[in-house]
C-alpha cells in the first residue's frame, strides 16, 4: 500500500470503532430506495454519471443517505471525470476504511463510520493537498445546504 493511502487508512476510523447504529433488513429497506439500500447495505456501485450529485455544486455537506452522519463538504468536493461525485478528504471522523480484494485487485473501501452503510473507495490519484480521491456512489450520500 502507499504511503498517502496507508496515511489516510490510518487516520481514519476503524471499522471495529463503528457506533451502534443496528437496524433490521426490513427497517434498512424501508428506510432507503432500492438503489441506496443496495449501494449502503449489499456495497453495489451505481451505474457513473447517474447521480444528481455528480453535478451538484452548492456550499453544503454531504450526509450519510443511511443515517444523516456528516460525511463531506463541498469544499473538498472537486470534478474527477469519473462520473461519481468526488472529495480530496472526508470531515473528521466520518468514515471507516477496509480492504476490498475484490475482483478489480486490492483496493481501500470507505463506509460510514456510524451505520457502516458504503460509500465508495479511496484512490491515490486526487488533487492536492492530500493527493486522494474518495470516489463515492452519490446514492450512499445526500446533500444539504450550508
Amino acid at each position: 500500500m502507499h504511503r498517502r493511502l496507508f496515511l489516510a487508512t490510518i487516520l481514519a476510523a476503524p471499522m471495529a470503532r463503528a457506533e451502534t447504529f443496528a437496524l433490521s433488513d426490513a427497517e434498512w429497506r424501508a428506510r432507503l430506495s432500492d438503489l441506496s439500500y443496495r449501494v449502503l447495505r449489499e456495497e453495489e456501485t451505481e451505474r457513473p454519471h447517474t447521480s444528481p450529485l455528480n453535478m451538484e455544486n452548492r456550499q453544503g455537506t454531504y450526509h450519510c443517505a443511511g443515517c444523516d452522519l456528516a460525511a463531506f463538504s463541498s469544499d473538498t468536493k472537486y470534478d474527477s471525470g469519473t462520473g461519481w461525485p468526488s472529495f480530496w478528504k472526508p470531515l473528521p471522523d466520518a468514515i471507516a476504511t477496509r480492504e476490498d480484494g475484490g475482483i478489480f485487485g486490492a483496493r481501500t473501501e470507505v463506509h460510514c463510520r456510524r451505520c457502516e452503510g458504503h460509500f465508495g473507495h479511496v484512490f491515490e490519484d486526487g488533487p492536492a493537498p492530500t493527493g486522494l480521491r474518495y470516489c463515492m456512489n452519490g446514492a450512499a450520500l445526500t446533500f444539504r445546504l450550508a
